[in-house]
């Protein structure tokens, strides 16, 4: 590394005030905007969730909320687990997450956060685990375009064809895109926007697909690639 490359600093991305909840995909459905024009939109069952724990930059050297969802018997959870709850003077829950955010101090130990957490028409980025696809070939999994499908072709039609050079490189690249398992993996859907909230019944009314199956764990947070101040995030 050059003297320039070691001198030069990138600038630290700025952190921003983060809001999220954890919650359950119930399923896909659509509703009518104010223009009677269809609105495909995704359930979520979000909440409630407890505050565990709140980050501070004088303890921890940050700033973040950590947030759990989803009851859970409490003779499954262990010793460590059950001191972590008990501290925070709640009952165990199966899920946690943490938010970092720039600023942590509107939450406290113990606090609820439910679906009113976000407005309608909030952009917001939505993470999950993928649908499991199990072992897949190369044209489902990577969008292979396959061999040909006469002349002279065997029953080879769906084959990756060459995976490797010959003496040169003698060798497979890593990474290189081949079969193998396809799906059940953390993904996360930018920019969607929260079409309504029922906040009797704790539901969000995502425009769009998320990831994941229907009853799959997901969670929603402010989007980190729009800025509040233009009018997308809340």
């Amino acid at each position: 590394m050059t003297n320039a490359a070691a001198a030069h600093t990138y600038p630290a991305k700025p952190e921003r005030k983060m809001s999220g909840v954890l919650g359950t995909k119930v399923g896909m459905t659509q509703v009518f905007d104010e223009a009677n024009r269809v609105v495909p939109v995704t359930v979520v069952k979000a909440g409630p969730c407890v505050v565990t724990q709140v980050r501070t930059p004088s303890v921890d050297g940050y700033n973040a909320v950590q947030i759990a969802y989803g009851a859970i018997d409490p003779r499954k959870v262990n010793k460590p687990e059950t001191g972590h709850f008990s501290k925070a003077g709640v009952t165990p829950r199966r899920h946690l997450a943490e938010l970092r955010t720039s600023d942590a101090s509107d939450y406290e130990v113990g606090q609820e956060v439910t679906a009113e957490v976000f407005a309608a028409g909030a952009v917001v980025d939505v993470s999950g685990t993928s649908k499991g696809k199990g072992t897949a070939g190369v044209m489902k999994r990577h969008g292979f375009g396959g061999l040909g499908a006469s002349h002279g072709t065997q029953r080879k039609h769906r084959s990756p064809g060459a995976i490797g050079g010959c003496a040169t490189p003698a060798r497979v690249f890593k990474g290189t895109r081949m079969a193998g398992r396809m799906g059940h993996v953390k993904t996360t859907t930018q920019n969607l926007t929260v079409h309504g909230v029922d906040a009797d019944a704790g539901l969000l009314l995502i425009r769009g697909a998320v990831p994941g199956p229907r009853g799959g764990l997901v969670l929603v947070t402010t989007a980190s690639k729009v800025d509040p101040a233009k009018g997308g995030a809340q």
